[in-house]
């Protein structure tokens, strides 16, 4: 299979999975990363849980 074969394979499957952008075009950018007073109440939520789950497996 040459490369212009593989070109039009993948070119096909775009077309067919609804992928209709270039694929040269530049990725969209990241969403912003969440502030870090939201990632230290993430990280709360998730230690309460887990030592509610721990108290309920050593009583």
């Amino acid at each position: 299979m040459t490369v212009a074969d593989m070109n039009r394979l993948e070119q096909a499957a775009r077309i067919s999975m609804g992928e209709f952008e270039d694929s040269d075009a530049p990725a969209p950018p990241l969403p912003p990363v969440p502030h870090a007073s939201l990632r230290l109440v993430a990280f709360g939520l998730a230690a309460v849980i887990l030592a509610a789950v721990l108290f309920q497996l050593a009583y």
